[in-house]
């Protein structure tokens, strides 16, 4: 049997719908869920005569994303028209830009599995409108929804850089948090802001030769989970196929697949047109965009920190894991009472614990952000600096940090109220010491005798301590004090 050798090729196609008011080149409001075709106008249903005009807003959440990508902004664009008949796109075209972009030859950097980082490069970011949605639920007849017309979409797409399911999935991950950070898309897949289209082959190499396998486009993924799943079943698929029929990217074109999430297979769908098939042409209704400097330079005064350079600045400088590094800079709002929380003052790794273990738990609870809990960042470090004192466990940070969102009151008020301030007065502790000693001369003396049983008598002891002073005591004090006596 030859030898075979292959590697799995894969781009991708992202498309980011864009979080303004309203639509692209009208003035109708996006709204997730409402009444089907209610927010649609002459314009967006393209009707005859009607004139568009561009949303600027649209135009610089679009180009702030591509200088997050690192791309090269053209200072000047245009609309082009890109036609094709779908019954969800009423002008039988779409408002797109072709030959340029308005972003170009950019990169993003991952985080692979093995901790190391992989730079993806990006041909291109381009705005166009979207199109409706056909909905396939009523009976044996397929209705449309065209409020989601003229929606800002914009697409982003990388070069065939990536090599696993893996890989995707987290180029996938890392571009929802950098738009979410910097506010340009809610990024919520379930509601479609976010669709993913791998573009994936195999090179085979076989007996010194080298063989490539026939792209395939899968279509409009809206979940990390099926984008992996899609890429790791397509690697499987194309090499099953070269193996049992020996076919090639010579031997036909390009294909689109569909992803069967109940089966978790890709389905033909159709053979992928060409950019000749769209008949692009300039969009004749709309000016070219013609960038300044002075705009330029405002767009770019609004970038920010991007996840992934936080994400590993927490590791390095606050000795965070990757876990908790990665919970903090998932989204911008909680990586922002972070920053404000250790800047006042606190150890990093203790205000770390209180927001991922504690504060974000009650904020799901609630179905809020963690700033909507009503609790200062301030406070949080004062909570945080009272538990690295010793003044109350980290057990009984919890319960103050709910008395925290239910009150506007600061934690050593809420601490003392609650009756959970630690006893740390070594007089009056040392007198309780000695109460269990007495109380206790069995275990005082396995402790004294050694061995095995030395250890468990010893927390036992402290145990009597803490039981004592209804668990008020400083375990450190009574620590320290217990191991003085007993020598």
């Amino acid at each position: 049997m030859s030898e075979l050798q292959y590697k799995v090729i894969i781009g991708l196609e992202i498309h980011v719908q864009l979080c303004t008011k309203s639509k692209m080149f009208c003035g109708c409001a996006l709204e997730f869920g409402a009444e089907p075709n209610s927010r649609v106008c002459p314009v967006c249903l393209g009707m005859p005569g009607v004139l568009p005009v561009m949303n600027k807003q649209a135009y610089e959440y679009a180009v702030l994303t591509a200088l997050a990508l690192d791309c090269r902004i053209p200072m000047f664009t245009k609309w082009d028209r890109k036609s094709y008949y779908y019954p969800d796109l009423p002008k039988n075209y779409q408002i797109s830009q072709y030959d340029l972009p308005l972003g170009a030859d950019g990169s993003i950097e991952i985080l692979l599995e093995s901790g190391e980082t992989k730079k993806v490069r990006i041909i291109r970011a381009h705005l166009e409108e979207d199109a409706g949605k056909n909905l396939h639920t009523a009976g044996n007849y397929s209705q449309v929804d065209l409020n989601r017309t003229g929606t800002p979409l914009l697409e982003i797409v990388t070069e065939p850089d990536m090599n696993s399911g893996a890989e995707v999935r987290a180029l996938a991950v890392e571009l929802q948090r950098m738009v979410r950070f910097l506010g340009v898309s809610e990024a919520d897949m379930q509601k479609g802001h976010m669709r993913f289209e791998p573009n994936i082959n195999l090179a085979i190499t076989r007996d010194g030769k080298e063989y490539r396998t026939p792209i395939v486009e899968v279509k409009n993924l809206n979940s990390f989970r099926a984008l992996e799943r899609s890429v790791n079943y397509e690697e499987q698929r194309q090499l099953d196929e070269f193996l049992e029929t020996g076919a090639t990217m010579e031997m036909g074109n390009k294909t689109t697949r569909g992803w069967d999430d109940e089966q978790e297979t890709t389905v033909l769908q159709r053979e992928k047109e060409e950019a000749h098939d769209y008949r692009y042409f300039p969009e004749p209704d709309l000016v070219p965009v013609e960038l300044t400097k002075e705009w330029l330079d405002d767009i770019r005064s609004r970038l920010c920190e991007l996840p992934l350079k936080r994400q590993m600045r927490y590791v390095r400088e606050y000795q965070l894991s990757d876990y908790d590094a990665g919970v903090l800079t998932a989204d911008r709002s909680i990586s922002d009472f972070f920053e404000e929380a250790v800047k006042a003052g606190a150890e990093p790794k203790r205000i770390c614990n209180l927001l991922t273990q504690t504060g974000l738990k009650i904020a799901k609870e609630k179905g809020c952000g963690i700033n909507d809990l009503g609790v200062k960042p301030y406070s949080v470090a004062r909570l945080a600096a009272m538990v690295g004192a010793g003044q109350i466990s980290a057990s009984s940070s919890v319960p103050v940090f709910e008395a925290m969102v239910k009150t506007d009151k600061e934690p050593d008020i809420l601490a003392e109220e609650l009756n959970l301030i630690q006893k740390s007065d070594a007089g009056e502790l040392e007198a309780i010491v000695d109460q269990v000693l007495a109380d206790n001369p069995n275990a005082v003396e396995d402790v004294t005798a050694g061995g095995k049983k030395s250890k468990k008598a010893r927390g036992f002891l402290l145990g009597q301590v803490m039981q004592k002073t209804k668990g008020q005591a400083n375990p450190k004090v009574a620590s320290e004090i217990l191991a003085k006596k007993l020598g």
